[in-house]
Order: structure tokens, then C-alpha cells, then sequence
């Protein structure tokens, strides 16, 4: 993450009073692109969720009676890479904050732009919109890739995921959007760790690892509240998975963590020495 440089030269300061929030989002636009690293973090997360997509639909079974026939969900079976796509994407959001203190050039960001909140918010701002964007072009494309996957002995049984049948369109576009919250609580927890090992390690405990061993000892009472567990059994889904959240709670209750992280975040960045 040496790479990480920013938008205008060190120790250049934007004249006192004309900053703002547009300039904050240009630099920070500017940094993300420039770096090596995000344009094949984005390729591998394009690549992986479309393979594991088509790979899931190809390998999915008919079902062989009635009530599994009726269990079988299609679109939360294609929309199966998202949990790849939040690893990649959420590492890479930590990474955009920790890495310019790993190389020193926070001071010059913050030289130019003395508002901390206004720095992080510009941060968030971009990798949160380049990460909707990106999340949405990949489940709807992944979603006709892995339809299109699907075995005639399945679709003799099930009818194929199709986006005006219920519950499918919300899917893929809750899907979408949950990498882009997922990109926001990376910038959040960047922010608040400052170390890429620490932002990287938190993140994975929140996304993977809790939510695997509170599983095991708990069930899903607890482990059904992580965004992992949200996006497979809420967020992602065409049908209501049983004592799983729905997926308009699901998606309030990762709205709330993203602005909890985000402010705490912002409010640790604002207190402690560069």
C-alpha cells in the first residue's frame, strides 16, 4: 500500500476556506484509482462471484420430492459468491484508510484537509458508490450467468430464477447493496484500527469468524445478527428462511452498524494524533 499517494503534492494545503467536501471526494477518487491494487481486487471479485455463481447453478440438484422442491431457493443459490465478493471488497476499503498510515501520506491528506470527519466521510463516500456500483453490475451479471447454468432436470422440477417472480429482483439488488455497507464498515473499521493487520483481523472476525463459532455454540440466535449470516439467509434470499431476520430488518440492522462503525470512526480520527 506504499503506492497510496495524495491527490496534490506534500505539504500543499487547499487555501483556507475553499476546501470542501467535493475536493475531499476528487482526492479521494484520485488515490483509490491510482492504487495497483484496486483494479484486480475488483477484477478477482468480479471473477470469483460470477464463478462461484455458475459453479453453484451447475451443480445444483433437482429436487426429489415436494417439500424439497419448495425449500429450493435458485437466487440465493446463484447469489452464493457474495460472501467472496464482501472479503475482497471489505479488505480493500480497510486498506484505503490504514495504508496511508502505514506510508505517512495521512499527513499530507489531513495538510490539505484539516476536517477529519470530512476526509473520512469523502473516503466512504467514494468507496461506498464505487462498491454499489460494482456490487450491482456483478449480481445482476451473475445472475443471468448462473440462470443460464442451470440443469433442464432442475427447471423441469423449479422454475428458473427469473426477476419478476417474488422476492428475486430484491435479492439481487439487496445483494449489491450489501457490498457497498460492507465497503462503508471496512472504511469504519480502518478508521478505527488505523493497522492493516488490526483493520484486516477485525473485519474477518466480524464477517467470518464470530458469526462461525457463535453458530456452533449458540445456533442462530445470536449468529443470525452478523452480515455474513444477514446476506445468506436475508438479504440474499427469494424465500424466508425460517427464524432468520427478513431482509428489510436484515438491511436496517446493517445500516446501523455501518453508521455505528463510521462514528466511531470518525470520532476516534478527529481525537488522535496523525
Amino acid at each position: 500500500m506504499s503506492s497510496l499517494a495524495p491527490a496534490r503534492g506534500p505539504g500543499t494545503r487547499v487555501p483556507s476556506g475553499r476546501y470542501g467536501f467535493g475536493h475531499a471526494v476528487h482526492m479521494e477518487w484520485i488515490k483509490l484509482r491510482s492504487l495497483r491494487s484496486t483494479p484486480w481486487a475488483l477484477l478477482f471479485t468480479v471473477a470469483g462471484m460470477i464463478t462461484i455463481g455458475v459453479v453453484t447453478m451447475a451443480n445444483t440438484e433437482a429436487p426429489g420430492s415436494a417439500a424439497k422442491a419448495a425449500a429450493l431457493d435458485p437466487t440465493n443459490n446463484v447469489l452464493a459468491g457474495v460472501a467472496l465478493g464482501q472479503l475482497v471488497i471489505g479488505i480493500l476499503a480497510v486498506l484505503a484508510v490504514t495504508g496511508e498510515y502505514a506510508s505517512g501520506s495521512i499527513r499530507s491528506t489531513l495538510a490539505a484537509i484539516p476536517d477529519r470527519r470530512l476526509v473520512l466521510a469523502a473516503k466512504a463516500t467514494v468507496l461506498g458508490a464505487t462498491s454499489l456500483v460494482v456490487g450491482e453490475v456483478i449480481a445482476f451479471v451473475t445472475f443471468f450467468a448462473g440462470r443460464a447454468a442451470l440443469s433442464e432436470a432442475v427447471t423441469d422440477v423449479v422454475p428458473a430464477p427469473a426477476l419478476d417472480q417474488p422476492g428475486v429482483l430484491r435479492a439481487v439488488v439487496l445483494s449489491g447493496i450489501y457490498l457497498a455497507l460492507i465497503a462503508l464498515i471496512g472504511v469504519g473499521l480502518g478508521a478505527l484500527t488505523r493497522h492493516t493487520a488490526g483493520g484486516t483481523a477485525a473485519f474477518a472476525g466480524v464477517t467470518f469468524v464470530l458469526p462461525a463459532v457463535l453458530s456452533g455454540l449458540t445456533g442462530i440466535t445470536i449468529a443470525k445478527f452478523f452480515p455474513t449470516m444477514i446476506v445468506a439467509n436475508s438479504l440474499a434470499v427469494a424465500r424466508p428462511v425460517d427464524d432468520m431476520l427478513s431482509p428489510w430488518t436484515g438491511l436496517a440492522v446493517l445500516c446501523g452498524y455501518t453508521a455505528a462503525v463510521l462514528a466511531a470512526g470518525g470520532w476516534l480520527l478527529a481525537r488522535r494524533d496523525a
